[in-house]
């Protein structure tokens, strides 16, 4: 793939849009509001085609998961104390029952990460791209030209989502996908506004005016 920095098409959006135009690249790997990610790929690019903006749901949506691993990790512990029959068991037994819960947590856990790490959605100079990870063997992609998007609505519902300001964008097509939303993404409101500034541009690109 050509290097995104030299891309024209990554450039003429970089000019047009008041979202990116004093954007820093993003070299966080983890993060889910992701501007220019630097090394950031995937298997259908185009040779120029540029990610203007990767997203991933916002953090805040992991606050249950990981609480309930939190509990998951000291729950032997009350156990113990409730049941001190526990320690009438043979040693081999007790190791072997402590090492079988934690790893059963370490698996929710990582699974959980992993669903939320790989779950994103992508903007490009060229479309929408919603890829939604099942599991290390399955995953959906979902897409649309930019030409093809017909309406962005940014919705943000609830004292949580306002505070951290996060919500959905639904996007609706004339692609084969008719719609294509992005859940609780940070920044409802600036993805929105990118979306309709890169559609304008295409606009303008195919009508020849200025």
């Amino acid at each position: 793939m050509a290097d995104q920095s030299s891309s024209p098409s990554l450039k003429a959006a970089l000019k047009k849009s008041s979202v990116l135009r004093d954007a820093h690249v993003t070299k966080n790997p983890v993060a889910a509001y992701c501007i220019l990610p630097s090394n950031a790929t995937f298997d259908v690019q185009h040779e120029d085609e540029s990610i203007l903006l990767l997203l991933r749901q916002d953090p805040i949506v992991n606050v249950g998961w990981v609480l309930l691993t939190i509990i998951f990790l000291f729950l032997p512990f009350l156990i113990f104390s409730v049941f001190p029959s526990f320690f009438l068991l043979p040693p081999t037994y007790q190791t072997t029952l402590i090492l079988t819960w934690y790893l059963i947590t370490f698996g929710y856990a990582l699974e959980q990460f992993v669903m939320w790490f790989f779950n994103i959605y992508i903007i490009t100079t060229e479309r929408v791209i919603d890829m939604d990870f099942y599991s290390l063997l399955f995953k959906r992609v979902s897409e649309a030209k930019l030409d093809h998007v017909e309406d962005i609505t940014a919705s943000s519902g609830g004292v949580v989502q306002s505070l951290f300001d996060y919500g959905n964008v639904r996007i609706q097509t004339a692609a084969e996908i008719p719609e294509i939303e992005f859940e609780h993404v940070p920044r409802p409101d600036e993805v929105t506004k990118l979306i309709s500034e890169l559609i304008d541009k295409e606009d303008i690109e195919h009508t020849g005016t200025k």
